[in-house]
């Protein structure tokens, strides 16, 4: 397994943003279109998987299966460009605006969003024989899982939409760790194995995916599952999407951007007139040891 180290690591980050800001209209809705039905379709495997053996555990460990495969094929998510086409307009690459990052996800939105849609309509079919028999036992649980995941926030009001954005700035946390992870190995195994650990620990944990609700309750409101649309939009996606955000922007991109793309001067190490040394930092030097921290 090749490792690219962090220095080099932020510049394939900002890479990656710049190119996904300036790619065509044509280009980034192809992209994001396929990148939301493989994942979702993916979702509706682990969500078959949990619900006939009866092991969460076994899903979640499954559902990484779409996600490696949609990145090794360069395909995108929203989750993902939330976390990279910022940081090429930190670094100030040319043509890279505020306008153009809003154009971007903008567009992977309506990607991401056709491709769930796309796989939700699919799926209910297959569940239902083609919407003439009530759906299958994995059918109640998806319509089970829209109803805990949209009424179920709003029964506790406020706590509810508090605890919504929390577990989506969670979750891409740990997708935008595995967005990155992917640029951390030069080879196929080693970026497999990189994005699957947090892929795998948000969907077991339960975290809010926007990409993933998409379908999930999509699906389930063609099967008549008992919520409605404004549930879904108000006391998830909406909510999802901010948190998504957040989270990954606040707590990935940001974050190996400051560290590793602006790296602070090192402490100097400097020497009393009693032959003891001791660090300080550069811009702390007394004056009468100037000569040493120039040294």
């Amino acid at each position: 397994m090749s490792y690219v180290k962090p220095a080099e690591l932020i510049t394939q980050m900002i890479d990656a943003g710049e190119s996904k800001v300036l790619m065509s209209t044509r280009d980034t809705l192809i992209r994001a279109f396929m990148g939301g039905a493989t994942l979702t379709i993916a979702a509706a495997f682990a969500v078959t998987v949990s619900t006939n053996t009866g092991q969460p555990l076994i899903g979640a460990l499954l559902f990484p299966v779409g996600f490696v495969l949609l990145y090794l094929l360069g395909y995108d998510l929203l989750t993902g460009v939330f976390t990279l086409a910022p940081l090429a307009l930190f670094d100030r690459r040319p043509g890279v605006t505020l306008g153009g990052i809003g154009r971007n996800w903008g567009l992977v939105f309506l990607g991401n969003f056709g491709g769930a849609f796309t796989v939700a309509v699919l799926m209910a079919i297959y569940f239902t024989y083609g919407f003439t028999t009530e759906p299958s036992a994995v059918g109640q649980a998806i319509g089970e899982i829209g109803h805990g995941r949209t009424v179920g926030y709003a029964e506790h009001g406020f706590g509810g939409m508090l605890t919504l954005f929390v577990r989506a700035m969670l979750c891409n946390w740990m997708v935008s760790m595995g967005v990155v992870a992917a640029m951390i190995s030069t080879t196929v195994t080693g970026k497999v194995l990189a994005m699957w650990l947090p892929i795998m620990l948000f969907f077991y944990m339960g975290f809010e995916h926007s990409i993933v609700n998409m379908f999930l309750f999509p699906v389930g409101l063609l099967m008549g599952a008992e919520f409605t649309l404004m549930d879904y939009l108000i006391w998830n996606e909406i909510p999802t999407v901010l948190g998504n955000l957040v989270g990954g922007l606040s707590f990935v991109g940001l974050m190996i951007f400051a560290t590793h793309g602006r790296t602070a001067p090192k402490r100097v190490v400097l020497t009393r007139p009693n032959g003891k040394s001791f660090a300080a930092s550069p811009t702390r030097v007394p004056a009468h040891m100037a000569d040493q921290a120039r040294d």
